[in-house]
């Protein structure tokens, strides 16, 4: 198509200003212009800035008497278990894996500026005693935990590891685990793939020009998911390998039990195709989306969302009524997700955000603003979650499940400190409960050895660190 016709389509959609400098392009930054805009659908795109806008508006509304609780009979609470009752949920989660029917989806696209650091998130070391990154932590407790079900079942299942990347990690990040050999997961079974992109607006919808020659993008959110799930040929990988249910989860929880056969487990018993882990919120004012009822469906809703009465409502027994916070750890049948990509995908919900994006004035000059001066839209993964036929939630203690990294030390929580001290608190824990005498200082264990406190009975006495338990 010639420059004329792509500035006809342009106009149509009032984003013929992509080509303000195209009489001072070379012709290879013609072609990379010509090549972006053709990677827009700007029908859709269009729709995305309006319901995007839309649902800001939304959003702005708090909600009050729309809200209830998640009903009792979808939420286990893993404390209020009996131990009879887990040992059952613990059966069917690692019976899952050993028939090779569970996968796990990291979702890991973001990098670690907030942490000071420019590569994925994912290769962050805390500082344990082992140096061992994220990555490398998740992928061992895979490995445990295929041993684990296949002690249990007497059959050797495969977890497969899905990581979604995005366009700033996803090189990165396969370099990275070839370069570690998938810290010894079978490279056939560790699969990346990458979120898409969405371009950035200024504030009246325009598509803004990260340079003269190239339109200003941003990955869509970790709700991006589901399409990735689909045009990267992931879902029909699922479906190949006779997969059906999906661990989904972030990088960034240190703490985070892979395909846990306890959640995974209880989400089968329930017959959820959709399910969510929770842990308790405890005070009104924590930053943290709860997951609730609305209108009678599940969804979360931000903290921001709730009035400051309605967050403060308590129980009978002094605990908040709103009280699931979500802490992005999802369970999905392969079907829901089947369901979801080719049935409501267009149609979730879009979340608008003001950033500060660099872009390209109109005399054709770079500038990286001090203030936000456009619109990113995202997806959200928890979106999904008001298509659900069957919706099951599972409450666990956040000392042993939840702990984000996210910031920098100097912000003092959700850090690389508070991390580290999470782990180090909880691998006490377990090797106290398992007979040894005392702890002290810094103590870690692989998770080779144990996914959740079990094979450490040979152990006593006094174990000091700094040391890590193999």
């Amino acid at each position: 198509m010639e420059v004329e016709g792509i500035r006809v389509q342009l106009k149509k959609y009032h984003q013929d200003h992509l080509l303000n400098f195209w009489e001072e392009l070379t012709d290879l930054e013609k072609k990379e212009l010509t090549d972006d805009i053709f990677n827009v659908d700007l029908a859709e795109t269009n729709s995305y800035f309006e319901r995007a806008n839309a649902s800001l508006k939304n959003n702005n509304k708090l909600l009050d008497d729309e809200m209830k609780p998640i009903d009792s009979d979808r939420c286990g609470v893993l404390n209020e278990c009996s131990e009879e009752q887990l040992r059952g949920y613990e059966d069917r989660g690692l019976r899952e894996i050993a028939e090779g029917r569970a996968a796990v989806v990291l979702m890991a696209g973001g990098q670690g500026t907030r942490l000071g650091v420019t590569y994925p998130k994912g290769m962050y070391d805390v500082g344990l005693p082992s140096r061992k990154t994220l990555f490398q932590l998740q992928a061992e407790r895979i490995r445990r935990l295929e041993s684990m079900a296949e002690e249990t079942c007497g059959k050797r299942g495969v977890i497969t590891w899905y990581i979604l990347t995005s366009e700033a990690t996803d090189k990165t990040t396969n370099e990275f685990l070839n370069r570690h050999n998938y810290f010894g997961l079978e490279k056939e079974n560790v699969k990346t793939f990458k979120q898409c992109m969405i371009p950035c607006y200024d504030f009246d919808g325009k598509i803004l020009l990260d340079d003269k020659h190239k339109i200003s993008r941003a990955p869509d959110g970790n709700g991006g998911l589901y399409r990735a799930l689909h045009q990267s040929g992931v879902l029909d990988d699922m479906r190949n390998r006779g997969i059906r249910s999906v661990h989904a989860h972030s990088v960034d929880n240190i703490l985070i039990k892979v395909a846990d056969p306890y959640f995974v487990g209880y989400c089968l018993d329930k017959g959820a195709d959709c399910g969510v882990l929770v842990v308790e919120k405890t005070e009104p004012t924590e930053a943290v989306g709860v997951v609730c009822q609305v209108d009678g469906l599940y969804r979360v809703v931000e903290y921001s969302e709730i009035p400051k009465a309605t967050s403060e409502l308590r129980r009978p027994d002094g605990r908040l009524l709103f009280n699931a916070g979500n802490v992005c750890n999802h369970y999905f049948t392969v079907d829901f997700l089947v369901r979801i990509s080719e049935c409501h995908e267009k149609d979730l919900d879009l979340h608008l955000a003001k950033k500060k994006i660099p872009f390209v004035d109109e005399r054709g000059e770079r500038q990286v603003p001090a203030t936000p001066n456009g619109i990113k839209v995202e997806k959200f993964v928890f979106d999904v979650f008001k298509y659900s036929s069957n919706f099951a939630a599972w409450e666990v203690p956040r000392e042993s499940h939840f702990s984000p990294l996210k910031n920098s030390d100097s912000a003092g929580q959700d850090c690389p400190a508070t991390a580290k001290r999470d782990v180090l608190a909880l691998h006490k824990k377990w090797l106290l409960n398992a007979g040894v005498k005392s702890v002290l200082g810094e103590v870690e264990v692989s998770p080779l050895r144990s996914y959740m406190g079990e094979n450490l009975n040979d152990l006593s006495g006094v174990i000091q660190g700094p040391r890590v338990v193999e």
